[in-house]
């Protein structure tokens, strides 16, 4: 996805707050869902008696993974419509308050 996509239809929902881009929302949403794929997966394989440690392992990486993907889609998004949108107005009081709350989660 490229900076214009995530960038775009960022709005307000009720409240006056930021709401997540619409396309950042998408490829989030479908990440996440990767990750359920993989956990499931863990799951299932947990209900064997032979499960091999390593194959329980690799997956928890997998799902790891996808959980950090989302995360960075999620934080380019908000970087990219909110602080970049803030930046343009030069409206450093948000920017700040944008990179903060957003850093408190990575």
């Amino acid at each position: 996805m490229n900076g214009k996509e995530m960038h775009a239809h960022s709005s307000h929902a009720a409240g006056g707050r930021l709401c997540m881009p619409e396309a950042t929302r998408r490829v989030v949403s479908r990440r996440l869902a990767i990750a359920r794929g993989h956990l499931e997966s863990i799951l299932h394989a947990l209900e064997k008696h032979d499960t091999y440690c390593v194959d329980v392992l690799r997956q928890i990486k997998a799902v790891q993974g996808a959980l950090e993907n989302a995360g960075r889609i999620t934080l380019e998004g908000h970087l990219r419509a909110h602080v970049a949108t803030a930046a343009e107005r030069g409206d450093t009081e948000t920017i700040v308050e944008e990179l903060m709350d957003a850093l408190r989660y990575r």
